[in-house]
């Protein structure tokens, strides 16, 4: 099972950026496909998620209207389209799998694969 995230960069805010993640070696049916960042110093929070059966999307306050998550399920993609960049979007992101429980889609222990993070830079 593998997850490989792309796609990161440096963006000036207000900028745009698409995040892409190759999801590959197990079926991903009735798992959460989500996405959390890492800025240096902080704890790994969540950004979004996608179920991959029916793909309903959860995101967090400080993206919402911002960033898109989607899947591809004919090429076990992931993708995270994000505007509006801000410099506080600075982190490391990565892309993680697991399994859909009792709408728990924000935690961390939930995903058990993760992908192995791709830096975006917002500057100001």
């Amino acid at each position: 099972v593998q997850l490989q995230a792309c796609g990161g960069g440096l963006v000036q805010a207000g900028g745009s950026l698409r995040l892409s993640c190759a999801a590959s070696g197990r079926s991903w049916s009735r798992y959460y496909m989500g996405w959390f960042r890492q800025a240096p110093g902080k704890e790994r929070e969540f950004v979004t998620t996608v179920m991959w059966t029916g793909g309903t999307t959860y995101y967090a306050d400080s993206v919402k209207g911002r960033f898109t998550v989607a899947r591809d399920s004919a090429k076990n993609m992931v993708y995270l389209q994000m505007n509006s960049l801000k410099p506080e979007d600075t982190s490391v992101y990565f892309c993680a799998a697991g399994p859909v429980f009792r709408g728990r889609y924000m935690y961390t222990d939930t995903y058990i694969y993760w992908g192995q993070g791709t830096q975006v830079t917002v500057s100001s």
